[in-house]
């Protein structure tokens, strides 16, 4: 081996050295640069559009609220109570002044529709007319315009107040998804539904991406169904047939990407889930499309580096001749010294184990980058407060000791209503922020966002500051505060633990802190508290609650005298201040019972609290979200007040009324009657009879009157034989079809499907 090493000449190795240093690392950065570059081209192509889809849903969900918007506000200037008395198109033609009403509700559908791009029609109708207000037929009989039968199908989902969407293909072909909005009872009188068709292809053109290589985007609603797509033969289709769709609908992830193969090609799904309208957002994009640019980037790489690679040989080549003569003159230098492990190897070895030690530091710093690129410190904080292990708490808390503050935002439920969700990020992020750096040196503070306006702050010190009582913790905590409230135009609450050295009991800490932070409700808002051990085990020792005083409020209440109830309510909130050991959990255990006894007592009176309350939501809700003793006592006065003012309105008669009236309906609901003589013979006024059924039965005079005539429809459907037609006529129908609309209204289905459904049962 010797001897053939002697008889290579030295300039070839050097070549060969010259050579391999600078090819065999060009291939490899080339090879390795290629590769990343494709795989953080795809993440970021792949972000970049579930970036553009995440904006395009928010635009769509901007869009249809304008609409939904818009026709709430219709609804609130009352101009649909113009037409309000009119319940046939005969009463509406009878004189001009009645059509010129009927026109300025037909002129305020055409400026709705152009208020927002994309509507195809919308119309309004009067619940139990016999026409329709509309925008593309105007003023039409109920029999000449579309079937209103999916109404009830829409709205059978529908919660609360607000509008439903619903996507439809109309008789035209027309797809839309249209909006339904009940008229409802806190804007006007008036009792009907308003329907704006939106365009899907309206739609479409909000989702659609302007990337031209989108090979498609699809809108789907929670069961499935395609509400939006580029390929218009799939609409209110199944969207789970369609290839990879079912494994995003049974996503857990709100947004995100995925990459699959179709036919030989590479796609990119993005999605984006939309909680406003329970809507899928999906884009579909052909990635070998995408990557045309990235692909070329990297060929071009390659040939370069050919290229460079190419010169660098000839240049070698070049380097290794002029060389040559002074490295063989060392060589023979080395091995004439006798150096042993030398004289046997030319510097190809000490050069390759250089190029090794390069190549691990490269690694090794590349690999430090990825993980300072990764802020851990929110994470290891939210553990720790979730009692778990951080093997780096070290890293973040070199300190002894701990305690945990929770700034807590007062009123926090008119802060969100005040505020958009945009704004509520941004100022959580400059409170994060600002607790980190509001500390005085030696003191090192984490914060984190915990939900419910309350951030959690880590405070960690040393012994000196323990000593001092914590003076700096206490002047840092109160420039939060003030910063905090200043930025959010709310006050802040601040509540504090005891002290600890373990950061395994931070869980434990924080609890404290949140029970400090309950104490608001009797000392009030906008302070600094700490734990105290002492009030804790004292706290709950004695549990209140005022029997007498709740004895007198229901006497009060029965009695009406508002004045006394209300110098009631002072007593008990006087009780409560006047306790130094009450909790908060006693304190809404008072409240929560006074609720549960006075709604009590309303019930065994035979008076509906729902409509007392309906303009209030949940009450132990809203009692649950106060934080002082203050809101709490106003919330109970207008509470009683409400009551006392409702038993004061409703007249003694109306009960005997009611049973004149819904007597008289029982024994004539096969007839036609005419309400007005109705109300004649019995000696009230329409308007008032209406309001004592109402109160009475808890639905409108017409739907009593067609309740009553389908659950005698309904049994003689099963118990003789009886043809629909004479069934109709029988329990006072004028029309086949008006019974079938009526009956499909109440019980869901027409009247064979209920027959044959009950009949299939009882066999």
């Amino acid at each position: 081996m010797k001897g053939k090493m002697k008889r290579i000449p030295m300039m070839l190795q050097l070549g060969i050295i010259l050579f391999c240093v600078m090819a065999v690392p060009a291939i490899i950065l080339t090879l390795y640069s290629g590769t990343q570059i494709l795989r953080y081209s795809e993440k970021a192509i792949a972000e970049s559009s579930l970036a553009g889809l995440d904006a395009n849903r928010r635009l769509n969900e901007t869009a249809l609220n304008n609409l939904a918007q818009d026709t709430v506000r219709l609804t609130a200037n009352r101009v649909f109570d113009r037409i309000r008395s009119f319940e046939t198109y005969a009463q509406l033609q009878e004189n001009y002044q009645h059509v010129s009403q009927a026109l300025v509700v037909l002129r305020e559908l055409v400026n709705l529709n152009h208020r927002v791009n994309g509507v195809y029609s919308s119309y309004f109708y009067l619940s139990d007319a016999d026409y329709v207000v509309s925008t593309d037929k105007g003023i039409t009989m109920l029999d000449r315009y579309e079937s209103l039968d999916w109404l009830d199908e829409a709205l059978a989902g529908r919660r609360g107040i607000s509008g439903v969407w619903y996507p439809r293909r109309l008789a035209t072909g027309e797809t839309v998804i249209s909006y339904v909005l009940p008229l409802s009872r806190l804007s006007t009188t008036t009792r009907g539904t308003i329907v704006v068709n939106l365009r899907e292809s309206q739609i479409g053109t909000y989702l659609q991406s302007t990337e031209p290589e989108e090979q498609g985007y699809v809108l789907l609603n929670a069961d499935g169904m395609i509400l939006s797509h580029n390929d218009k033969s799939l609409l209110l289709t199944e969207g789970r047939d369609q290839p990879y769709l079912q494994s995003i609908l049974e996503s857990k992830a709100e947004k995100g990407y995925a990459f699959h193969e179709l036919n030989g090609e590479r796609l990119l799904y993005t999605w984006s889930y939309s909680k406003l309208f329970d809507w899928w957002n999906v884009n579909v994009y052909s990635m070998d499309a995408l990557m045309t640019k990235t692909n070329k980037l990297q060929h071009n790489i390659v040939w370069l580096t050919a290229v460079v690679i190419f010169a660098g040989s000839v240049l070698t080549v070049f380097l290794a001749t002029w060389l040559s003569k002074p490295l063989r003159e060392l060589v023979r230098t080395v091995r004439s010294r006798g150096s042993r492990g030398v004289s046997d190897k030319n510097e190809l070895a000490f050069l390759n184990s250089v190029f090794n030690r390069m190549q691990e530091e490269e690694e090794q710093l590349y690999k430090l980058l990825r993980e300072r690129e990764q802020d851990a410190r929110s994470l290891a904080v939210h553990r720790l407060l979730r009692g778990e292990e951080v093997q780096s708490v070290e890293e973040i808390f070199p300190e002894a000791n701990y305690l945990v503050a929770v700034l807590s935002i007062d009123r926090y439920r008119s802060y969100v209503d005040a505020t958009n969700p945009e704004t509520r990020s941004y100022h959580r992020y400059l409170i994060v922020t600002h607790s980190e750096n509001v500390f005085p040196p030696g003191i090192s503070a984490r914060c984190v966002y915990q939900g419910e306006g309350c951030f959690a702050v880590v405070v960690n010190f040393g012994e000196g500051e323990a000593d001092c009582g914590y003076e700096g913790i206490k002047e840092a905590l109160g420039t939060l505060r003030q910063y905090a409230g200043k930025l959010l135009g709310h006050t802040v609450t601040v509540g504090v633990s005891s002290r600890t050295e373990s950061c395994s009991e931070l869980q434990d800490h924080a609890a404290e802190a949140m029970e400090v932070i309950k104490q608001r409700m009797v000392n009030g808002g906008g302070g600094i508290s700490f734990w105290s051990e002492e009030d804790e085990r004292g706290r709950g020792k004695h549990y209140l609650y005022p029997v007498d005083s709740e004895r007198r409020i229901l006497n009060y209440l029965t009695a009406g005298e508002l004045e006394r109830l209300l110098e009631e309510l002072t007593a008990i909130r006087q009780e409560i201040q006047g306790s130094p050991s009450i909790s908060y959990d006693n304190i809404m255990f008072i409240y929560h019972q006074l609720v549960g006894v006075t709604i009590k007592q309303l019930r065994e009176n035979q008076i509906n609290p729902t409509r007392i309350f309906a303009g209030r939501g949940n009450i132990y809700s809203s009692i649950a979200s106060m934080d002082t003793l203050e809101e709490l006592d106003a919330y109970m006065r207008e509470f009683y007040r409400d009551i006392v003012q409702y038993l004061a309105r409703k007249p003694e008669s109306d009960a005997g009324y009611g049973d004149r009236i819904l007597r008289y309906l029982d024994a004539h609901y096969c007839e036609e009657i005419v309400f007005e003589e109705m109300a004649k013979e019995i000696g009230i006024s329409y308007s008032y009879m209406r309001k004592i059924v109402y109160e009475t039965t808890g639905t409108s005079l017409i739907d009593y009157l067609n309740l009553r005539r389908i659950e005698k429809a309904k049994e003689l459907l099963l118990e003789s034989g009886m043809t629909v037609k004479q069934i109709a006529a029988e329990v006072g129908y004028g029309n086949v079809q008006s019974f079938n609309r009526f009956f499909r209204k109440y019980e869901g289905m027409p009247p064979s499907s209920y027959k044959a459904s009950k009949l299939q049962s009882s066999g």
